[in-house]
């Protein structure tokens, strides 16, 4: 107890001093909000911090986890070229493929697989009288889905492209059987994307190879047809055994004047060799005249529509050699596309995604999950921190009446 402060009084007559002494306070007592703050703190920090204890402990049953880690990995098999060249890497990390991987063992597609073939509602129910880590069997897909995201969680590394899934579940069995089949439906995934890939890598390919086939088809059926309708199989070779048929006949006529003009200096006019030279030049003359006319302005019989025509060889070897062009780009266009389309398919056989496991399914040998030292701790915090902010924001409000 404080003492009040003494007041000193002087007698005038005696002198004396007297000293008078202020009454001292009372005991002090609790009041009424302290005990209201006292049960706020029982009710907001230590009754639900004992709740969770006892649940934990009492009512939860043990979880054990199963960890698989795997990557997504690219096998590119150089050719003998390119390993004499050593310009090729052997095998590479796709970050991309990883990135959808990550994304779908977050999906709802990958909850529904392994529910149709492992029954994912029987593994998360096996506990009873667990209303916070069992899942209900009448629950949806999408409770489904929110109750995997809680029981499995997916780490992925952006730099190195490494996935580690950590599966939980009430059985290390239950557990074990999880991740491997996470890990095969992630396999198939992989290997689907590879065989996209692929199919992507060639098809292009394949359809230029098949407008090239098509169009070597429709050259080579023109030219069929031009030689079948000029009966001329290379008008290049005909009209050089034509040249050599009028080289031959001009020798002839050379051969035929001279030996007349020799007759005629030698022999009296009226000589019958006269003659028959005279009627051989003729001969040789229309000939020649024959032949040069098929070579230029038309002569050539050809069958069209069941008629006989004429045409010349200008107009025909102007044909042949337009056909002869267009046959030639088709199969220039036909190599090129056959050379592109084996390239694909070298390229698609060389070059597939798989996915490699650098930890396989563990199987867990003791509980270490719910984790219940740290949840308990985590509730002291979160309970202890609520409850503190209430009490300032009254003793606030408090101070401002």
């Amino acid at each position: 107890m404080s003492e009040a402060p003494d007041t000193k009084n002087k007698d005038a007559e005696t002198g004396t001093a007297t000293i008078s002494v202020l009454p001292t306070s009372g005991d002090a007592r609790p009041k009424r909000r302290h005990r209201i703050i006292l049960a706020s703190f029982l009710l907001m920090v230590i009754l639900p911090v004992f709740a969770t204890a006892y649940y934990l402990y009492q009512w939860a049953d043990d979880q054990y986890a199963s960890t698989v880690g795997f990557s997504v990995r690219k096998e590119e098999v150089a050719s003998p070229i390119e390993l004499l060249g050593g310009v090729s890497e052997l095998a590479g990390s796709t970050s991309i493929d990883a990135a959808i991987l990550y994304e779908f063992l977050h999906s709802q597609e990958i909850v529904q697989i392994l529910d149709d073939r492992i029954s994912l509602r029987d593994l998360y129910s096996k506990p009873e009288d667990d209303p916070v880590f069992a899942f209900d069997p009448s629950g949806t897909i999408e409770d489904l889905r929110d109750h995997w995201h809680r029981m499995v969680k997916v780490a992925y590394d952006d730099a190195s492209g490494l996935i580690e899934v950590r599966a939980l579940a009430f059985t290390p069995e239950d557990a074990t059987l999880i991740a491997t089949e996470l890990f095969n439906e992630s396999a198939r995934l992989v290997n689907e994307l590879s065989s996209i890939a692929q199919d992507d890598t060639i098809r292009f390919s394949k359809t230029e190879l098949d407008l090239a086939i098509e169009r070597l088809i429709s050259a080579r059926q023109a030219m069929t047809t031009f030689r079948s309708r000029t009966q001329i199989v290379d008008p290049t070779t005909d009209v050089q055994g034509q040249m050599g048929l009028l080289n031959t006949l001009q020798t002839q006529l050379a051969e035929a004047l001279i030996e007349l003009d020799l007759l005629r200096e030698n022999t009296v006019a009226g000589d019958i060799r006269i003659r028959q030279l005279e009627a051989r030049i003729e001969v040789i003359e229309r000939r020649l005249a024959e032949e040069r006319r098929k070579l230029g302005l038309g002569g050539v019989q050809i069958i069209e529509d069941g008629e006989d025509t004429d045409d010349s060889y200008a107009l025909i070897f102007a044909e042949f050699e337009r056909l002869a062009v267009d046959r030639e780009f088709a199969e220039t266009a036909y190599t090129a596309a056959l050379a592109s389309y084996d390239t694909a398919l070298a390229e698609a056989r060389r070059q597939s995604m798989y996915l490699a496991a650098h930890v396989k399914p563990t199987q867990a040998e003791r509980a270490e999950f719910p984790a219940r030292t740290e949840l308990i701790a985590l509730v002291t915090l979160f309970c202890f921190t609520g409850w503190g902010i209430m009490l300032m924001i009254y003793y606030s409000i408090r101070d401002r009446r």
